[in-house]
C-alpha cells in the first residue's frame, strides 16, 4: 500500500512540474541580495523602454542573503531587458540590455570602496 501511495504522490508531483513549466516564460530568472543592504524596489521593463514598470516586489523588500524569484508569462517574446533596483535609502543601480532568455540568476552585489552595485549572471 505504502508503494502505490508513493506512485500516486510522484505522479502527482510530476503533474505539478510539467504544469508550472507549461506557463514558464524562458526569461524567468532569480534575483539573489548579496549587497549587504535591504532593496526596497526592483523594476524590470523591455529594453530601452522610456518609463519604468511596476516595482515587481510590491510592498515586500528584498534583504540582504535573500532572493526573489522573477516570473514571465510563457507568450512573452522579448529576451532583451532593463532592471533597476533601488536601495532602502534611495540610491539605485540600472543595467540595460539584459539578456534574459540567457541568464537564470542574478546576484547583485555592492562594493564599498568604489559604491558600484555590480551583477554577476550565471
Amino acid at each position: 500500500m505504502k508503494n502505490v501511495a508513493a506512485k500516486a504522490l510522484l505522479v502527482a508531483s510530476s503533474l505539478f512540474l510539467l504544469n508550472g513549466a507549461a506557463f514558464a516564460g524562458q526569461q524567468d530568472f532569480t534575483i539573489v541580495n548579496k549587497t549587504g543592504y535591504p532593496l526596497k524596489h526592483i523594476y524590470v521593463s523591455e529594453n530601452n523602454n522610456n518609463s519604468w514598470d511596476e516595482d515587481i516586489l510590491g510592498r515586500d523588500v528584498l534583504d540582504d542573503g535573500e532572493y526573489f524569484e522573477v516570473s514571465f508569462a510563457k507568450a512573452e517574446k522579448t529576451c532583451k531587458w532593463d532592471m533597476k533596483v533601488v536601495y532602502d535609502d534611495g540610491e539605485s543601480a540600472v543595467w540595460q540590455g539584459l539578456n534574459l532568455c540567457q541568464i537564470a540568476k542574478l546576484t547583485l552585489k555592492w562594493n564599498k570602496n568604489t559604491g558600484v552595485t555590480s551583477a554577476q549572471t550565471e
